[in-house]
């Protein structure tokens, strides 16, 4: 009961103060801190009170041997018993109560609490980037930087709190009591700190830097790895092991020379500061020697004065540590936040509203868009697609055909134009809204490495079995689901399907897709090569219920294969951005322009075609 209050001090699934997180690392940290400040405060409540009963403990330690010099054995406890059973409720009370306490706040609150609501809320921004974002950099570089972040930032300002109250609770109370002993005492001890401090500010900036590098290289590495697991089949097919090994190995000598720079300044720190606790060790209990020849402080002083010194040498180490872990904490969090924090490229404006799809004209206005390049893919397209009208995308490689259609769900903003929906810019309505009114088919079709059932549900999350059953039927793949099975001896629509959905077919995988679009019915549908996968005679039987898909909805169809649209009501053939060609195929072929010479290509070969 206990820990489970505790563990519900943080809402892991809290919404995000702000859609971004700040680029910077001091606001970044910042930004995370504000969501939880009533457990770090307590923290270092906990923490404050822990480190005074730490230095209580020691001061005691001096008392004893003074109470021990001056009092007769057989008055001692007589005399003192009311202070030793307060000094031991303290000790075996009070201090576990506050070390469990905060072992409670850093294992039970914070630890999984923080960690798990920043990596929930950094997936969340991450998964609203635009397909740009993702083409750019590996997959599992970014999910690394998502997973480190949260628990190298939750570790720093542990680290750091942990740290605050022991260096200033024993830095003032040490230096107290030794004045109180004797100012003398307080000499090694200045100097001590003022050496301490210099070699913090001389190593910790360069044990910062050293260690942003080395998690980049890190995360490169894993990246490196992820992509060629991601990548197997073709790996295997090219029989380049070896050359993967040699990509692997390039990055892991990286790595590890980054990560042995980072470690020579550790090693180099080390060194200075053990040096330096020499020096106060020898300096001190010297020092308190010399002054008790003199008779001028107490045995217990010497104890006290040897005891504490000897702690903090022994903390001093601990918070070199502290500091080290502290920096390259922040190396990983500043890495992270470089990807983490980036601007979304697409964004909904503010109060989009939902798109309302009645009849489902589209209208491309003078449409100019370009991938950074100097050269536009889309250059001044004007296209007007009726309700209900079925269309057919044409041309060469590279004449813009997925860019029309990727422009269309808004997977990337217009550099110029508009593209309207019954009459709404797509760009002013949300996303969402705009993604569920389009279906859409794909060439190469991707599922998610879980069930047929959960894949399948992605067209529509609230669908019955009948409702499933009745999409498979019609989508053809009631031929091959019943007899899927996976190695956990899950089957038919339980089966797991694999990374990318890797265990099926090419057919099968398509199949698929076409029964989640069915099971969505949204009234724009798109298909891009949407039977490129299946052999002639699947094709055949999927015919129908895709031209039952079809009825009633507003259709663009991209093909290579011309046969598969020549029944469009419209072919509008593409090249280098512009519409070369509008026209049914045979008024088409009538004009022996650009489609008919695709046409004769195909169904003539290539040799003697002009």
């Amino acid at each position: 009961m206990l820990y489970r209050r505790f563990e519900r001090f943080i809402d892991v699934f809290q919404d995000a103060p702000d859609k971004a997180p700040p680029g910077r690392v001091l606001p970044f940290y910042l930004y995370y801190l504000r969501q939880v400040w009533p457990s770090f405060a307590a923290l270092l409540l906990v923490g404050l009170i822990g480190a005074l009963i730490e230095v209580v403990m020691f001061s005691y330690l001096s008392r004893i041997i003074d109470l021990v010099n001056t009092t007769p054995g057989a008055r001692f406890f007589g005399e003192h018993g009311g202070e030793l059973l307060w000094m031991a409720v303290v000790i075996l009370v009070l201090r576990p109560v506050f070390i469990g306490l905060h072992d409670l706040l850093v294992h039970q609150t914070i630890s999984p609490g923080m960690t798990s609501m920043i990596r929930w809320q950094n997936h969340n921004y991450v998964l609203r980037q635009s397909l740009n974002f993702f083409q750019n950099d590996f997959a599992g570089r970014i999910a690394q930087r998502i997973m480190q972040t949260g628990n190298s930032l939750r570790d720093s300002l542990v680290q750091a709190v942990d740290a605050l109250w022991h260096v200033l609770i024993y830095a003032i109370t040490t230096l107290v009591l030794f004045a109180e002993a004797d100012w003398r005492l307080v000499i090694p001890l200045v100097a001590w700190i003022i050496g301490y401090l210099v070699c913090l500010y001389y190593f910790v900036p360069r044990v910062k830097a050293r260690s942003v590098e080395s998690s980049e290289a890190r995360s490169k590495l894993m990246g490196c790895i992820v992509d060629g697991y991601t990548n197997i089949t073709t790996l295997k097919l090219f029989a380049h092991t070896a050359l993967e090994q040699q990509y692997a190995r390039e990055a892991i000598s990286e790595q590890t020379w980054k990560t042995q720079l980072a470690s020579r300044v550790v090693t180099s720190m080390d060194v200075a500061i053990t040096a330096l606790n020499g020096l106060l060790i020898v300096g001190t209990t010297g020092l308190a020697l010399w002054l008790w020849t003199q008779s001028l402080i107490s045995v217990g002083a010497i104890a006290l004065a040897t005891g504490l010194v000897i702690r903090i040498v022994n903390m001093s180490g601990w918070i070199m540590w502290v500091v080290n872990g502290i920096f390259e904490n922040i190396g990983m969090v500043q890495d992270g936040l470089e990807t983490i924090a980036q601007p979304v490229s697409v964004t909904d404006r503010p109060r989009a509203k939902k798109l309302a799809v009645g009849q489902g004209a589209i209208g491309f206005d003078h449409v100019d868009f370009n991938y950074g390049q100097e050269r536009r893919v889309i250059n001044g397209l004007d296209l007007a697609i009726r309700p209900g009208e079925k269309i057919g995308l044409i041309g060469p490689s590279g004449a813009g055909k997925s860019t029309l259609v990727n422009l269309l769900l808004r997977l990337y903003d217009l550099d110029g134009g508009r593209i309207l929906i019954d009459g709404q810019d797509i760009a002013q309505v949300s996303q969402e809204s705009l993604r569920a009114q389009i279906g859409m088919i794909t060439q190469d079709t991707s599922l998610l490495h879980r069930s047929i059932r959960d894949n399948l549900l992605y067209g529509r999350p609230g669908a019955s079995d009948a409702e499933l059953w009745d999409a498979i039927r019609r989508a053809r793949a009631d031929e091959f689901i019943p007899q899927l099975s996976d190695p956990q001896g899950r089957a038919g629509l339980d089966a797991h399907v694999g990374e990318r959905g890797v265990k099926l077919s090419g057919g099968q995988r398509q199949r698929i897709a076409i029964a989640r679009v069915l099971l969505k019915d949204a009234p724009i549908l798109i298909m891009d090569e949407a039977t490129s996968a299946l052999d002639s005679e699947v094709e055949a039987a999927i015919q129908e219920s895709l031209e039952v898909l079809m009825r009633g909805k507003t259709v663009i169809a991209i093909a290579h294969r011309l046969s598969t649209i020549i029944k469009m009501d419209r072919l509008v053939v593409l090249d280098k951005g512009r519409i070369a060609e509008v026209g049914s195929h045979a008024e088409l072929l009538a004009r022996q322009g650009l489609y008919a010479r695709l046409w004769q290509y195909q169904t003539g070969g290539f040799v003697g075609a002009e």
